[in-house]
């Protein structure tokens, strides 16, 4: 039992020594974990001995002689402690934390993640969706945005963007209007999340979600970053939403990689004038991205039959993914925080009143929803996940914009 913790414990400051020794990426490292372990890897360049049976060439040369220029100032198991007394930990393939969809990643799943915040990453990211838009967001695109996000987080599903400028910081806002969660993916270390003007933004996060990054603290972005990281946002969540973006936006770099791993990809029309729309008008055009106006085009492409899910086998499977279409239009009226009675939630859903009854007992047994004061609620975990922060009023006092409507 020793030895077991002994080992996790080598293999867990490995990882945090590959987070800084190398890019998040990077080929090279790749191809050499497919062969050997991270504490073999870190074990060898300390030493200077061959990297296991990873093939030599003048490729794995250059790349070794640059993690090993790195080494000398790698995270000890002290700076690493320091960094989780501060709030800032390393979660790891395996750990409970550990979100299992990234597994659709293969080879380029993250080595690590460092984590703060005050939510379970994994939990969070079960029932997410992906907001990502240009920086140089619109009147138009922000309105969209926020209007979604906040729709969203009320139906109870987490946030996530990449905490930019434009409409991935207007995402963070309109979930956290909504008292919702919300994730954002940096490119930076979180001792220092970039941008800067965004600390109220991202504490606010910190409070009511979490920051990711696989760049470890004290690490500043760099341009390929921002393109490596995309594939999280993508990948951490059941499907991408793209607002606003023009043809060659960075946040079409996002949009591709849910195509490619098979993620629901969605994008928000806009003005045939406007050149902020063009991505999304070629997204809709040419990579079967789908149209969607408002959070219930949204549901409706997250909403998966077993066979469908099946098809999707590369990403996680969720207990409603098991309820029948009927049930599953009846959950989605059931509001996450305030209750609401059974006449609405029909009218809601769509169907009569016999019929929700019926339906609102089948998924109470399921432990999908709860009775309350006022009704009915989506179930809260048993556990947890969030701690209350400050206000958001006082936070974020840039946000007045955001105009939340409770769920309908």
């Amino acid at each position: 039992m020793i030895d077991g913790q002994d080992r996790q414990h080598r293999d867990r400051m490995a990882r945090a020594v590959l987070t800084w020794i190398a890019e998040p990426g990077d080929a090279q490292l790749v191809a050499v974990l497919r062969r050997t372990s991270p504490a073999t890897v870190v074990a060898a360049l300390t030493t200077g001995s061959a990297l296991g049976t990873a093939p030599a060439g003048r490729g794995l040369d250059r790349a070794r002689q640059r993690w090993t220029a790195r080494l000398g100032d790698a995270p000890t198991g002290a700076t690493v402690e320091a960094w989780e007394r501060d709030g800032i930990r390393l979660v790891c393939p395996g750990d409970p934390e550990w979100p299992s969809q990234l597994e659709v990643l293969g080879d380029a799943q993250p080595w690590g993640l460092w984590v703060r915040g005050q939510v379970d990453l994994r939990f969070a990211c079960l029932h997410s969706v992906s907001i990502v838009g240009t920086r140089a967001a619109t009147a138009y695109g922000i309105h969209v945005t926020a209007e979604l996000a906040a729709a969203l987080a009320g139906r109870g599903w987490t946030v996530v963007s990449g905490g930019a400028f434009g409409i991935d910081s207007q995402a963070h806002r309109g979930a956290l209007a909504a008292e919702g969660a919300t994730v954002a993916v940096l490119p930076s270390g979180l001792d220092a999340p970039y941008p800067r003007s965004h600390h109220n933004l991202f504490e606010a996060i910190v409070a009511h979600g979490a920051l990711v990054s696989e760049q470890p603290p004290s690490r500043t972005p760099t341009r390929p970053g921002f393109l490596v990281r995309n594939r999280l946002i993508a990948a951490l969540s059941r499907g991408t939403v793209l607002v606003e973006a023009a043809l060659r936006s960075g946040a079409l770099n996002t949009a591709r990689h849910a195509r490619d791993l098979n993620r629901p990809l969605m994008a928000v029309p806009g003005p045939v004038t406007s050149m902020a729309s063009a991505g999304c008008h070629q997204v809709i055009r040419d990579w079967g991205g789908v149209c969607v106006t408002d959070v219930h085009d949204i549901l409706a492409c997250l909403s998966f039959s077993p066979g469908d899910m099946a098809a999707l086998s590369r990403g996680p499977v969720l207990p409603r993914d098991e309820l029948d279409p009927v049930s599953l239009s009846v959950l989605e009226a059931v509001p996450a925080r305030v209750g609401r009675g059974p006449a609405r939630i029909a009218v809601s859903a769509g169907v009569d009143f016999d019929t929700v009854l019926r339906c609102l007992g089948k998924l109470a047994a399921g432990g999908f929803i709860e009775r309350c004061e006022r009704g009915w609620r989506i179930r809260r975990p048993d556990d947890p996940v969030r701690v209350s922060g400050p206000p958001i009023s006082q936070i974020l006092p840039d946000s007045g914009h955001v105009r939340c409507y409770p769920a309908q």
